[in-house]
């Protein structure tokens, strides 16, 4: 914690780390299932009275104008649900992953398209790949480092000085390399291609001055780091998406590498691209509305 903060920032900060400390003594001292549980409860409890959920309404009118303002608000309190399942399984995370291949009845996890994983793990071959924020989204990357997949992640840390250290810390613990994202990250995940490694990115957000897609219809703007490196270093990029299933499973499911477009010149064409990566992820958001964050400005005016 910086002491440069004015007094009450740090008064704020302390606060927060007590409080946080807390609960994550609370919730490890009880299982995965129960600590999504709890977290479910208070999330439920809370969320739907913030100005946030209003945000998330509102991103669900936009994009489901067909529905009712009941289905909206149902899509909407589901959201919450597996916010604070994701919570609660956050203080689990370096167990969270039970895969069985040989019985699956006793795993946690399923996973489909596990042809697609096998290549990018035996191909000797650099790979991209996107994902979104449904679900448990940070198993896509416990998974790879438990396979055995030579992987990093970009991700981008909290503006708060402690949350940002408590998310690095536990995700080092179970993940693979981890690239905060920032001016010079170009710089690292070209190092991680050109080592032959996998990385992955999430693609759902926002990107102030980046190219302009459509999503449910309506024009936001994207991320085009995937796009980019895909152009640069032609490796295959697929879609993993987790899926949150009853009882405290999931299923992680894997595409086959997407034919993106490509230019005049055969080189892949970086805005078209992102236009088909996100309609992939609008697909998935449709199959499981509630279990996607309707809170984020995915839509700027919104």
């Amino acid at each position: 914690m910086s002491i440069s903060l004015p007094w009450y920032k740090r008064l704020r900060d302390t606060v927060l780390s007590g409080t946080v400390w807390a609960l994550i003594r609370m919730l490890r001292a009880v299982s995965a299932e129960r600590a999504a549980e709890a977290g479910a409860f208070w999330a439920k409890l809370i969320g739907p009275r913030t100005s946030v959920h209003q945000r998330a309404l509102r991103n669900l009118r936009r994009a489901f104008p067909e529905k009712s303002e009941a289905e909206r608000e149902a899509i909407a309190r589901g959201m919450w649900d597996n916010m604070g399942r994701v919570a609660g399984e956050f203080v689990h995370l370096d167990h969270i992953w039970q895969f069985n291949m040989w019985e699956p009845a006793k795993s946690r996890i399923e996973v489909s398209g596990a042809t697609q994983f096998i290549a990018m793990r035996t191909d000797g071959k650099p790979a991209l790949i996107f994902t979104a924020h449904l679900a448990n989204w940070e198993l896509p990357a416990i998974a790879a480092a438990a396979q055995g997949l030579d992987s990093a992640v970009l991700f981008r840390p909290p503006d708060n000085d402690f949350l940002a250290g408590l998310l690095l810390n536990q995700r080092a613990k179970v993940m693979g390399n981890l690239v905060a994202a920032s001016h010079v990250a170009v710089f690292e995940l070209a190092t991680v291609l050109d080592q032959g490694k996998h990385l992955g990115i999430l693609v759902d957000q926002d990107r102030r001055g980046g190219p302009t897609v459509e999503f449910f219809g309506h024009p936001c703007t994207a991320n085009p780091t995937i796009a980019r490196l895909a152009r640069l270093y032609e490796c295959p990029v697929h879609g993993v998406r987790v899926i949150r299933l009853p009882g405290g499973r999931f299923r992680i499911a894997c595409t086959p590498p997407l034919d993106l477009p490509r230019d005049a010149s055969g080189k892949i064409d970086v805005d078209a691209s992102m236009q088909a990566i996100t309609s992939v992820v609008e697909g998935w958001v449709r199959e499981h509305p509630a279990q996607w964050t309707w809170f984020y400005r995915r839509w700027r005016e919104a």
